[in-house]
């Protein structure tokens, strides 16, 4: 398994051993949803589209892509220079309130902020402003060795601002769509809005378009019943995923998952 850069609540590294039995080869991995790029990191198609509507989580994908090094000296020293509560609260406050920041100093912040907040909560409020609490550890981790495993992996990716509409629209012939968005009733935050039913509708009715049209698609989410309903027509494959936060008292931390795969196309139908 090769690890994420970023901690990531409900990253998928720890269950890529059962997601990778049912990625099938294509061209190109289709994500709206980059979230840790954990699935990015742990397959080998020739070429990825990764999206996600956060701009600075996307911002800090193309940095590394583009400035790996100076982008990596910059946040060791950020990291080194500010080890305590004190300095995290300011530097949260730097990033919300200077609008002239820098791109590469934003990158640098956004991956301190996110690698010391509470569990590696990347969450805002609804004016945009990075608002997770945050947590003492023994010694905060910088992942140089993850940094330099996206830099290589990231020449063939291409990483773009968006929702998942506007990605999904960008699907063509050799295509595989791989989702893990905001699961149903967990992570409801789509950034600074909600993901609720209605995008969950709004996805699964793309995403049922899309295999109708023999396009392989794969989706992960809760296992709960309008999940069950809103991907009927696929098949359904039942996990025990770990989780480090939004689980019920008693659960061990596990948490019920499905991944939904798109049966194969009938006779006749053709790629979109």
């Amino acid at each position: 398994m090769n690890k994420t850069i970023l901690k990531w609540p409900g990253s998928k590294a720890k269950v890529m051993g059962e997601l990778n039995k049912h990625l099938p080869a294509g061209n190109r991995l289709i994500e709206p949803f980059a979230g840790s790029c954990a699935v990015m990191m742990n397959t080998d198609y020739p070429a990825y589209l990764v999206a996600d509507i956060n701009p600075d989580l996307i911002n800090l994908y193309r940095q590394i892509q583009e400035f790996e090094k100076p982008l990596t000296a910059l946040a060791a020293s950020v990291f080194a220079q500010n080890a305590d509560e004190e300095s995290y609260y300011s530097i949260r406050k730097s990033f919300n309130d200077d609008a002239g920041m820098t791109l590469i100093h934003r990158a640098a912040y956004f991956l301190y902020l996110t690698r010391h907040a509470y569990r590696g909560l990347c969450r805002f409020n609804q004016n945009g402003g990075f608002n997770a609490p945050y947590e003492k550890t023994a010694k905060p981790y910088f992942p140089n060795e993850e940094i330099q495993a996206f830099a290589i992996k990231a020449k063939r990716a291409t990483f773009i601002c968006a929702d998942f509409t506007e990605t999904l629209a960008q699907v063509k012939a050799g295509d595989v769509v791989y989702c893990d968005p905001p699961y149903d009733g967990t992570f409801t935050q789509y950034h600074t809005n909600t993901f609720a039913e209605i995008q969950q509708r709004q996805l699964a009715q793309k995403l049922n378009e899309l295999a109708t049209a023999g396009v392989p698609v794969v989706a992960s989410n809760s296992d709960t019943s309008l999940i069950q309903s809103l991907y009927g027509d696929f098949e359904r494959h039942s996990i025990t995923a770990p989780r480090s936060i939004g689980v019920a008292a008693g659960t061990g931390k596990k948490a019920n998952e499905i991944i939904a795969v798109s049966r194969p196309a009938k006779s006749g139908e053709v790629a979109a």
